[in-house]
């Protein structure tokens, strides 16, 4: 078949790295940090708001969230990023990716400072109003998923483009440690201008009425990078391959491209009309199932196996934090110390593991290829996971814990040197132009769906199976050995389903969806 490169989207995949590259990363990867800061605070501050707002007078224990609300308050977020994710990636194909984005920015901001607001002073209206705001601050987050990963790959060279776009994902690496580091500044200020006791020596002066503020404030920064990053969102031109190959306008898309990279780019509009004839297939087609249709249940299917074994590490983090003395049992410290220390936790895991483990992945994604990558890491969490799961008992010995740290931290840096990072390249890089932020859209709700199954689902799986020794409100479940076994089949299974997706290393968009071969529309000849 004949190619039909257009010269403007060659122009875009043989450019050099310039500075445009960096402008659209730091653009596009604010939004990440700030959905990053978002989805994770909330962590920071959960059990500040059971001290505050379930109190119990007499109790050997400061108060703590009841499951049904601790699941309503950390979950609600997911599911609006699950709703967003659907809703903005099928917007950003109809109505363009520039005139979506700048709405999950307003989204974002808004809600951000909206859920640290409250409608009345009892525990139920507190909790409702932050749920309320957090899920629709979590539709806005789920918009930028498919529209940054959309625009960054769009923009990006056919060389470099997987680093570019693993670098606007590995933003929320610093959103976290930016979560972190503010909580310990603010949990500190506070600890020193309100000193308390702590809630063994007086239950109820060592939740000063000021730590209400705190949790409030963490929440509202969320805001800050949102609003830095709008104006920019707002100047950068529509992508070529939107303007080109969807809204047909190949003489704007050459007029955009020729300012951005600053050479003269013909329009070629006829053969803008010639290509859009030629491939017109819609989502739900034959034509897409025969051409697309494994590729889509393959960045589905590793995204959603991948979410599940990634946020079910929930479940032991606060047994790995208690077990290496970063928090001591919560009666004896006030209400501040706790957050302050929660959030020190976080941070140093977030250093140490997290951020490390996504700009490996910047680093190699274009000399490893996607599919290596994402290979060894299903292949290192499925060895870790097992690693820990079946000699469980050993590691809950005192002695061996720091071992257990370690096969903890190596699980999740491949998590992230690994298919954290591809679920999120690879399906932007593959899909035809009309339909890239959908099916982006698509995949990332199939990981967010994954994510609740694995934050909450597991919550309830992980309890003892002595109904006696299970957390207060929770039934008995199959215990933590069978939980982290049952990880470790779903990470397996994930390194399976990637033999579904495709390599797009040092390849064009257009030729891996098809776009420049005439007649894209018809079966492929033998």
């Amino acid at each position: 078949m004949a190619g039909q490169q257009l010269q403007v989207l060659n122009a875009l995949d043989v450019a050099k790295t310039q500075w445009y590259h960096f402008t659209a990363i730091i653009i596009a990867g604010m939004g990440f940090f700030t959905d990053a800061y978002d989805l994770f605070c909330i962590s920071l501050v959960t059990k500040l708001l059971g001290r505050i707002y379930y109190h119990v007078d007499g109790a050997a224990k400061p108060g703590t969230l009841p499951p049904n609300v601790s699941a309503a308050v950390n979950g609600v977020a997911l599911c609006g990023t699950l709703a967003g994710q659907l809703f903005f990636g099928w917007l950003g194909d109809k109505l363009g990716r520039k005139k979506v984005y700048g709405l999950t920015l307003i989204l974002m901001v808004v809600c951000s400072v909206a859920s640290g607001l409250s409608f009345g002073h009892d525990a139920k209206a507190v909790m409702a109003t932050l749920c309320f705001f957090r899920f629709w601050l979590g539709f806005g987050i789920g918009g930028d998923y498919p529209l940054s990963a959309t625009i960054m790959s769009e923009y990006a060279n056919k060389k470099t483009r997987g680093a570019f776009i693993a670098a606007v994902f590995a933003m929320q690496g610093f959103g976290i440690l930016a979560g972190g580091i503010f909580a310990i500044i603010i949990s500190t200020a506070f600890k020193t201008r309100f000193d308390a006791p702590a809630y063994e020596v007086d239950p109820l002066a060592s939740t000063v009425p000021q730590a209400d503020y705190v949790w409030r404030i963490i929440l509202m920064v969320g805001a800050i990078p949102a609003a830095l990053t709008y104006y920019w969102r707002m100047k950068m031109p529509e992508t070529a391959r939107y303007t080109a190959l969807v809204a047909k306008n190949g003489k704007q898309a050459a007029a955009d491209m020729s300012k951005v990279l600053q050479v003269d780019i013909e329009a070629e509009q006829s053969k803008v009309e010639q290509l859009s004839e030629a491939s017109g297939f819609g989502l739900f087609t034959k034509q897409f199932l025969s051409r697309h249709g494994l590729h889509l249940l393959g960045t589905t299917s590793t995204w959603f196996l991948l979410d599940i074994a990634f946020y079910s590490q929930n479940l032991f983090q606060k047994d790995i934090f208690s077990a290496i003395g970063w928090i001591p049992a919560a009666k004896t410290m006030n209400a501040l110390e706790e957050v302050f220390r929660i959030a020190r936790a976080q941070t140093l895991i977030a250093l140490c593991s997290t951020v490390p483990g996504y700009w490996f992945t910047v680093a190699f994604i274009d000399r490893m290829g996607r599919f290596a990558i994402q290979m060894m890491g299903f292949a290192f969490m499925t060895v870790f996971m097992f690693a820990i799961a079946i000699p469980y008992d050993h590691w809950t010995h005192k002695e061996n814990r720091i071992g257990f740290v370690m096969m903890y931290s190596l699980t999740f840096f491949f998590a992230n040197f690994g298919p954290n990072a591809t679920t999120f390249v690879v399906p932007a890089e593959i899909f035809p132009a009309r339909l890239r932020s959908t099916c982006h859209g698509i995949s990332a709700a199939a990981g967010k769906l994954g994510a609740i199954i694995g934050a909450f689902g597991f919550l309830y799986l992980a309890q003892n199976q002595d109904p006696a020794k299970a957390d207060a409100g929770y039934p008995a479940g199959i215990g933590v050995r069978n939980s982290l076994i049952l990880l470790g089949v779903i990470n397996f299974l994930g390194l399976l389903f990637t033999f579904l997706v495709p390599e797009s290393k040092g390849k064009s968009l257009e030729e891996m969806s098809g776009e420049n071969e005439q007649g894209a529309d018809e079966e492929p000849r033998s």
